[in-house]
């Protein structure tokens, strides 16, 4: 089977899933595309069941050639992340500058080591041994909100813009920072493991304070760029490089490609924003980007649901796998929680802000693609069902009851 080829099945199964769930369902794009495709592969394992097995070795065989880490990492991050940051408010994130910061870094972190913690401890209690190492990897991986699902749910459902503002500039920075923690623990697991905790953090501010300046920089000079055009077709271009060329060059410095975009796509929409540039050419750099958004999430949902043709998932990775999903929502409260609680003191929020901050930290393809970046093995074996467990969830329960939990702070 062609690249091509495997791309066009991709793409047509997620515009027809996405037809039907406009037509029909209408529910929120991510989750119908993510149920579709696990219905689609439910019924592809009872065909495969049952005897029928060429329509299913076909899909297997299709999802067995796409390197979801490589695809996700190396290709959609940094188009996806750039589209969500370049209509984020600025001014109204600054506002929030303090529960965001907390929330992206202090959070990411804290919730990484919780994770880790009660994760030794329940795989120990079910006799499933592994090291606290690589039990800091599922932490790194799972700790970070996904800004692709956050921003594909949450501006369906409506939230008040300060809560909503929390949650996506949370979710857009922490993903980042999640990346970085992931990549400084896989370096400890599997490359060096002898590395000092000033190495550790030596490269850890490297990636993220080198993506970071980066950022400012592609920003700044990307908007100057711009500015100047009346020639809407010319700024898309610019910002093509940017998402391209620019993020490559980021991960041949080994610093955050994704903090970059990050940062940029925030500069560069705020900066257009205030400029004189003619609103033809930036209504349709917009739209632009937001096709791109549109047709990466509708693929990125679809491999999620179809991922799971490639999962060994026994008794044993089911338990693991439920008992992942109140963990992580245990920690995520607590490390939403005692932040928000301290700010609290000093500053007024909507209702239950801190419930819709635990149940809206929806987590998506970024965690799935890391843990399948995690070396074929026993480590593996356990991380990957429990990540898929957390994430299918997430995106399907969390995200069809969000909306109810959002009208509540309403009142």
């Amino acid at each position: 089977m062609t690249a091509f080829t495997m791309m066009s099945i991709i793409l047509t199964l997620s515009i027809a899933f996405g037809y039907l769930n406009y037509r029909f369902l209408k529910v929120q794009p991510a989750i119908a595309t993510t149920m579709s495709a696990l219905v689609l592969s439910i019924v592809l394992l009872i065909l495969g069941h049952f005897g029928v097995h060429y329509i299913e070795s076909t899909f297997r065989e299709m999802m067995s050639k796409i390197d979801f880490y490589n695809l996700l990492i190396n290709g959609m991050l940094g188009f996806l992340l750039f589209a969500g940051a370049l209509n984020i408010d600025f001014n109204e994130m600054k506002e929030n500058k303090w529960e965001i910061g907390a929330l992206a870094t202090v959070g990411t972190v804290v919730s990484t080591f919780l994770v880790a913690g009660a994760t030794y401890y329940l795989l120990d209690f079910l006799e499933m041994h592994l090291s606290f190492v690589y039990c800091m990897l599922f932490g790194a991986l799972i700790s970070p909100t996904d800004p692709i699902a956050v921003l594909a749910i949450f501006k369906k459902v409506g939230a008040p813009k300060r809560l909503e503002i929390k949650l996506s500039g949370e979710s857009l920075f922490n993903d980042g920072v999640g990346v970085v923690i992931f990549l400084t623990v896989y370096n400890l697991a599997f490359i060096s493991s002898d590395m000092s905790f000033i190495d550790v953090m030596m490269l850890f501010c490297r990636e993220a304070l080198g993506g970071i300046l980066y950022g400012l920089v592609l920003g700044y000079f990307g908007s100057k760029l711009i500015m100047p055009l009346d020639d809407y077709k010319m700024a898309v271009f610019i910002t093509l490089a940017i998402t391209t060329g620019a993020y490559v060059f980021a991960q041949s410095l080994e610093i955050s490609g994704p903090l970059a975009m990050v940062v940029s796509g925030i500069m560069i929409g705020n900066k257009l924003k205030k400029s004189n540039l003619p609103a033809v050419t930036r209504e349709n750099l917009h739209v632009f980007w937001e096709l791109i958004d549109e047709v990466l999430n509708s693929i990125l949902f679809l491999l999620v649901g179809l991922e799971i043709l490639l999962i060994h998932i026994s008794a044993r990775e089911l338990v693991i796998g439920l008992l992942a999903i109140p963990l992580v929502l245990l920690v995520r409260f607590v490390s939403v929680g005692v932040p928000m609680g301290l700010f609290k003191r000093k500053r007024k929020y909507n209702p239950h802000t801190i419930g819709i901050l635990t149940w809206g930290g929806l987590r998506g393809g970024l965690a799935l693609a890391l843990s399948l970046a995690i070396p074929p093995g026993p480590v593996r074996a356990i991380i990957l069902p429990m990540t898929y467990a957390v994430v299918v969830f997430s995106i399907i329960v969390q995200g069809m009851t969000i909306k109810h939990l959002v009208s509540l702070s309403k009142s």
